[in-house]
C-alpha cells in the first residue's frame, strides 16, 4: 500500500458525491434513494479512498464493505442517540439512524460491482498492452 494522488478515481469521487447530494436533494422516491444511494455511497467511498491510495483493488473494496458494515451496526444500536447527537442533522445523515438488512444488501451489492468494474477494467487494459 502507498499514498499517491490518483486524478481519475478522485474526479470519479467528485461525480458520485455530487449524484449523492443530487439523489438526497431530489430523489424522494421508494426506491432510488434509499436504495440505489446506498450502492452508490460504497463506491463512493471505495473511489475516494482509491484517490489516495495505492492497493489491490479486493483488499480495498473489502475494506470499504467492512466499514458500510460497521455504520450499519452503529445505526442498530443507535450510536447517534448514545453520543447525545440526536438533535444534529448531519450527525444524522452521516452515521444514519435505522438498520436495515436491505442497506448491508446494497452495500454488498455495490462492492461487488465495483469489484466486477475493476475486473473488467484489468482485462481491457492487459489487452491493450
Amino acid at each position: 500500500m502507498k499514498f499517491r494522488f490518483n486524478a481519475r478515481y478522485f474526479i470519479l469521487t467528485v461525480l458520485l458525491f455530487l449524484i449523492e447530494v443530487l439523489i438526497a436533494l431530489y430523489m424522494h422516491d421508494p426506491f432510488v434513494r434509499p436504495y440505489l444511494g446506498d450502492v452508490l455511497v460504497v463506491m463512493l467511498i471505495y473511489c475516494f479512498v482509491r484517490s489516495f491510495v495505492q492497493a489491490p483493488e479486493v483488499p480495498v473494496a473489502l475494506g470499504v464493505l467492512a466499514f458500510s458494515y460497521v455504520v450499519e451496526t452503529m445505526q442498530y444500536f443507535n450510536i447517534v442517540k448514545y453520543l447525545g447527537l440526536q438533535q444534529s442533522r448531519l450527525a444524522n445523515v452521516v452515521i444514519g439512524n435505522h438498520f436495515t438488512w436491505v442497506d448491508i444488501l446494497a452495500y454488498t451489492v455495490g462492492i461487488a460491482i465495483t469489484i466486477a468494474v475493476e475486473k473488467w477494467r484489468a482485462v481491457r487494459q492487459a489487452d491493450r498492452d
